[in-house]
């Protein structure tokens, strides 16, 4: 197998899964490149279900961020809303469940704009991010452990809102540009 534009991907002589958790499994790789070296990796091993984020517009032109808990920093962060496909969803449906969940509206326009990798060099896990508009209120019970707080953001600064402290979450971040690609390609 080749990768593209490049030398042939390395060939893996062994992999096995040397920890796991209820969500993740850590897999270590031994891996032969093309100019002989060898090494050993470790990644958390893709799972199975995918995943969206959502960034919803309302009709205002506002964003609708929320705030949530976010264990790894063991902080409050703005984030847009996401979460896992259920089995049997497609992406649109899990994107206007997790909006109905999180933030209180759904949506009768969502818009699959592209698939990003979280941390490539150490995971194998992405994220489908998709752009919802035509909001409507309607709240459905998530497993969220507390309910979040709705943060409106205009969307005319989302350079300020890239800087605001309470905003750093990359893949919050990377789905601004996105929607502002899409947004700006499409008044042309």
């Amino acid at each position: 197998m080749t990768a593209t534009n490049g030398p042939p991907l390395p060939e893996i002589t062994g992999q096995r899964i040397i920890g796991r958790s209820r969500f993740f499994a850590i897999e270590e790789l031994n891996l032969r490149f093309s100019n002989g070296a060898t090494r050993t990796y470790e990644r958390l091993r893709k799972g199975g279900r995918e995943a969206v984020l959502i960034v919803p517009i309302d009709a205002n032109g506002d964003l609708l961020l929320i705030r949530e808990y976010m264990a790894g920093l063991h902080d409050y962060e703005w984030s847009f809303p996401k979460g896992g496909v259920d089995s049997g969803e497609g992406l649109e449906e899990a994107a206007n469940r997790e909006l109905k969940e999180e933030v209180g509206f759904g949506a009768r326009s969502i818009t699959r704009l592209r698939h990003v990798s979280l941390a490539p060099a150490q995971m194998g896990y992405g994220i489908h991010i998709l752009l919802a508009q035509d909001l409507y209120p309607e709240r459905v019970v998530g497993d969220e452990p507390e309910p979040f707080e709705v943060v409106r953001w205009p969307l005319e600064k989302l350079d300020e809102l890239v800087m605001h402290q309470n905003f750093s979450e990359s893949r919050s971040i990377a789905a601004l540009k996105i929607v502002e690609i899409h947004l700006a390609e499409a008044k042309q």
